[in-house]
């Protein structure tokens, strides 16, 4: 702080983003050594020499955040992580239900049924046809989807509100290898967004289990659309 000459509020937005794990600060311990630094304006008593207003302390040491609170802090402060993505928190219950990851839907052969969820990356609808055109992501890569006319009137809310989005429908594989997946049932599960809160999933791996987290769905980026 004395060598930079940064406010403390700017060091504080750098701990947020994770920016001292350069220097072998986790997120959390950078957060807890900012917070105690003085304050820009140094009390009159300290003002005359470069110390700590307050004393060093023989903290235990903090609790690890797991990875599931290091990506949604990443997302509420960056809008992106490179730690991990949301959706393999959210993979074991999906598979369960059957639901393929963008790489499956991408391997899947032509005409094959599918069931694949992701967020919601960009919304397209080009032209004057009424053919929106979908991205989503997870952990594995991205999935394009094709919503005809109909199907867009049927599912609209779904399809303009959802952020997190289970597709139903069939693989098309065009001799180029461009693979979409056209849509014939499209469902919001963004609500599956809450389960990243929770203290826990049982049914996830141990390393990935979830917890608790004041910054839930908020942190999901809005979708990128265009029209």
């Amino acid at each position: 702080m004395r060598q930079t000459e940064l406010p403390r509020r700017a060091l504080i937005i750098l701990a947020e983003a994770d920016a001292f794990r350069s220097f072998g600060m986790d997120r959390r311990e950078a957060l807890w050594a900012v917070r105690r630094l003085p304050d820009d304006t140094a009390l009159p008593l300290f003002a005359a020499r470069a110390v700590e207003e307050l004393p060093r302390e023989n903290a235990a040491p903090l609790p690890v955040m797991p990875l599931s609170e290091q990506v949604l802090a990443d997302y509420q402060v960056l809008r992106l992580s490179l730690k991990g993505h949301l959706m393999q928190f959210l993979r074991e219950p999906f598979r369960a239900e059957g639901i393929m990851s963008c790489r499956d839907v991408a391997e899947a052969r032509d005409g094959m049924a599918a069931r694949c969820a992701g967020i919601v990356l960009t919304r397209q609808m080009p032209g004057d046809a009424g053919v929106v055109f979908i991205t989503l992501s997870d952990e594995t890569g991205v999935a394009n989807v094709v919503v005809w006319p109909r199907i867009f009137e049927t599912f609209r809310r779904a399809v303009m509100g959802g952020r997190l989005l289970l597709i139903e429908g069939k693989v098309q594989r065009s001799p180029e290898k461009v693979v979409h997946l056209v849509a014939e049932r499209i469902l919001d599960r963004t609500h599956e967004l809450d389960r990243l809160s929770e203290d826990e999933a049982p049914s996830a791996p141990p390393q990935e289990q979830m917890h608790r987290h004041p910054r839930n769905v908020r942190a999901v980026p809005k979708s990128r659309d265009f029209h």
